[in-house]
């Protein structure tokens, strides 16, 4: 039997979607959104009619009838933390993701809830693959110095994971073996680090952690960030994590072309940002490299951003004495959907169910 996959995938700045006809993709399509475009939206739920009408489009577009899938894919986030691998998108699986139980309000969120959506419509199944909230934490990246207050896993995972893997392939190692430093550099930047088979740690990107992006803060201190919210106000801040700051507070675009374009053309200000956003990418890689003790196999940089040279170029001069240094434009987080749940509905694999628990429950033997 032939399967054929929609594969959804939400980000910050864009709506992305793929036909798989069993392993071979038969399109893949993207709309850029502009962050004027989705501020509309008050709340990031409130995107999901929108998004899905353009998912309606862009499969007229092609001459597919919904009818017609067999299985419906979803990027996820914002559920409780989960192990890495299929899940199946089932009633809890949505509710929870729609509360955002756990804590982060990113887009990629929307791919479960307009999954689910398209389930219910067309009356097929529907899986996600690594959301934003897998946990592969070591205990040393959950503790800070605020008692009760501790470090969750939101990242971009499901990308981290597939060029880990996929790096680890082409070393010739398996990804248990190898020690890896990854970068997705797009609408938002996360940075992990690979050991024994797991990401142990990674930036909070969309909590306001690490480099500033196209539509992210990034790390602000504490004290300023606080005088800033007495100025303004709590919901600003939110937004500001993952919707509307970076580029969009400092150009009032997420275009990161725009931006780019300005630098070309000598643009001061641009330069300045650009350049900063750059640096701001070190030094999170150095800091990745010091949790794996300075042994790394490789950076391995992804994401849309990667499409412009000079930022694999500034990295390489920062961290190219770390290890080695390899791009892979883009992301293969479509195909990468496609094959694993590909792989249950063969019955080669099984899919996880959401339990609605998070994966941590605690430092063994610590009470706080």
């Amino acid at each position: 039997m032939e399967y054929k996959l929609l594969i959804i995938n939400p980000g910050s700045t864009s709506t992305k979607i793929s036909l798989f006809a069993d392993e071979k993709e038969l399109f893949c399509r993207s709309r850029f959104h502009d962050a004027p475009v989705l501020l509309q939206y008050p709340h990031v739920n409130d995107q999901v009619p929108f998004r899905y009408q353009v998912i309606l489009e862009m499969l007229e577009q092609e001459g597919v009838d919904p009818s017609e899938i067999d299985v419906f894919v979803g990027r996820g986030g914002s559920a409780c933390t989960q192990p890495s691998g299929v899940t199946v998108i089932d009633r809890k699986l949505y509710d929870d993701t729609e509360a955002a139980v756990g804590g982060s309000e990113h887009a990629a969120k929307l791919g479960v809830m307009l999954a689910w959506k398209f389930s219910l419509a067309y009356h097929r199944p529907a899986y996600t693959l690594n959301p934003t909230n897998v946990d592969e934490f070591c205990d040393y990246a959950r503790l800070t110095g605020i008692r009760g207050l501790y470090r969750v896993s939101h990242s971009h995972f499901l990308n981290h994971k597939a060029v880990a893997e996929a790096h680890a392939k082409a070393l010739g190692k398996p990804y248990e073996e190898c020690s890896l430093v990854t970068a997705h550099i797009d609408g938002g930047v996360t940075v992990g680090a690979h050991y024994g088979g797991r990401m142990i740690d990674g930036s909070m990107g969309a909590d306001g952690e690490g480099p500033f992006a196209p539509t992210r803060i990034g790390s602000v201190p504490v004290l300023e960030l606080l005088d800033y919210i007495e100025a303004h106000s709590i919901d600003d801040v939110r937004r500001m994590c993952s919707r509307s700051g970076g580029f969009v507070s400092l150009f009032g675009t997420s275009n990161a072309d725009t931006v780019h374009a300005l630098v070309d053309q000598g643009d001061k200000k641009a330069t300045l940002v650009w350049n900063t956003m750059i640096y701001q990418i070190c030094k999170s890689i150095g800091e990745m490299s010091t949790v794996l003790c300075g042994k790394v196999d490789a950076i391995v940089l992804t994401g849309g951003l990667m499409r412009f040279d000079d930022i694999a170029a500034g990295i390489r001069e920062r961290c190219g004495w770390i290890a080695p240094i390899h791009v892979y434009p883009g992301e293969m987080e479509q195909e990468t959907m496609a094959l694993s749940v590909l792989k249950v509905l063969r019955g080669e694999t099984a899919a996880r169910t959401y339990s609605g628990k998070n994966v941590w429950q605690g430092f063994e033997g610590v009470t706080f």
